[in-house]
């Protein structure tokens, strides 16, 4: 059997390498084609060109490499076409990826095509699902409520839960391992910074980030920053004028597992996190991590997704247990000021953080812990509609 994947940022690659990872398990004879990062070239993917082309967000980024995202969606639907895949996945970063599918599917719409993330229609754009159903037959859903929404759509769906809660947790000697590397010291505030890992996130919010650091006040904090391969080298000039050192967790050169195993240990060492809004969320909240979400756009970006948002909150966490169980302070509220005065609000007060580490925890369960791996459901979903449509 042979599959055409296309994934676009770096959620999407990690969903992918989860998924290929199942679908190796259960057919071993299956071979990998497409568009991937690290995590799917790992799983035996060599990708057509770099998925970082990919990983734009908002309009006003988007409009000037638009040309070149039009050549490569082209050059992707034709790749499909003329492999003649037993079916082609489509992985999260819908502008791109469903306008491969769209071009594929005029010319083959007998192939089938699973589109894996739901589009969160319940929170903004519910026609989405039906332009969607044009293109797709099976959609693979992260949250356990997405599944009616795509079938009134139109289109089959199974709920496979998140693949951040099949995340290994590190072993206290992996945190101590990674607290003596960087210098750490297990006595004084650990908080770990995330501004991002798209290039427009860095540019946006690692100065606000940087400044509300300036103003918590506890003087003795160590900052740590995980990087993306693809952004360390900005997220390293911006840090050097933050007012504190920030000690970078770098990915570039090593294992992708090994990569992602750093950061979650990272991640358990840290007292507290700051983090952009993103998948990134839920890694913190499966890690137990408590602390604060904050994101702001470019202004046009920003004035349309606010006319359109449906939901009140941004962060996973806080849509599943309709709760500001995590803060979020998102747009015009990402100030430093309001950042620095809801950490410290954390930092001083340490039955807020248990109270937010019990809500994460409810959250992770909601999300399929517990039960089998996401990816391996994801995988057996793939393969289940693969066979009816024999």
């Amino acid at each position: 059997m042979k599959l055409f994947l296309i994934a676009g940022e770096p959620s999407g690659d990690k969903l992918g390498g989860a998924l290929m990872a199942g679908l190796g398990e259960l057919d071993p004879g299956v071979a990998f084609h497409g568009i991937g990062g690290p995590l799917m070239q790992a799983e035996g993917m060599e990708s057509l060109f770099p998925m970082e082309e990919l990983s734009v967000m908002g309009l006003t980024e988007v409009l000037p490499r638009l040309p070149g995202l039009l050549r490569r969606r082209d050059e992707a639907a034709e790749a499909v076409l003329d492999l003649k895949p037993d079916a082609l996945i489509t992985i999260d970063s819908p502008d791109f990826c469903l306008r491969v599918a769209a071009k594929v599917k005029a010319k083959r719409p007998d192939l089938p095509v699973i589109h894996y993330v739901a589009p969160s229609v319940w929170a903004w754009r519910e026609k989405r699902a039906v332009k969607m159903a044009r293109h797709v037959d099976h959609v693979l859903a992260l949250l356990p409520f997405e599944p009616p929404y795509m079938e009134a759509a139109g289109m089959t769906c199974d709920f496979v839960g998140h693949p951040v809660v099949a995340e290994r947790p590190p072993s206290v000697g992996e945190v101590q391992d990674l607290m003596a590397e960087l210098g750490l010291d297990p006595e004084r505030p650990i908080v770990v910074v995330l501004p991002g890992s798209r290039r427009g996130e860095v540019e946006r919010l690692a100065e606000p980030f940087g400044a509300a650091l300036g103003l918590i006040g506890t003087p003795d904090m160590q900052v740590v920053v995980p990087t993306a391969g693809a952004v360390t080298d900005l997220v390293a000039e911006k840090v050097a004028d933050w007012p504190l050192e920030a000690k970078l967790l770098d990915p570039r050169g090593m294992a992708p597992d090994l990569a992602e195993a750093r950061k979650r240990s990272a991640f358990a060492a840290a007292h507290l996190a700051l983090a952009a809004s993103g998948t990134v969320g839920l890694e913190l909240a499966m890690a137990g991590c408590p602390g604060v979400i904050a994101y702001k756009m470019a202004p046009i970006t920003t004035f349309l997704v606010r006319r359109a948002v449906k939901v009140k909150y941004a962060n996973l966490v806080n849509i599943l247990l309709d709760r500001d169980a995590v803060p979020e302070l998102l747009f015009d509220a990402c100030t430093p000021g309001n950042i620095a005065a809801a950490l410290d609000a954390l930092l001083e007060d340490p039955s807020a953080r248990v109270a937010q580490q019990a809500a994460m925890a409810k959250a992770m369960r909601m999300l399929g812990q517990g039960g089998e791996p996401p990816g391996l459901r994801a995988a057996r979903s793939v393969l289940d509609r693969l066979a009816r449509q024999e």
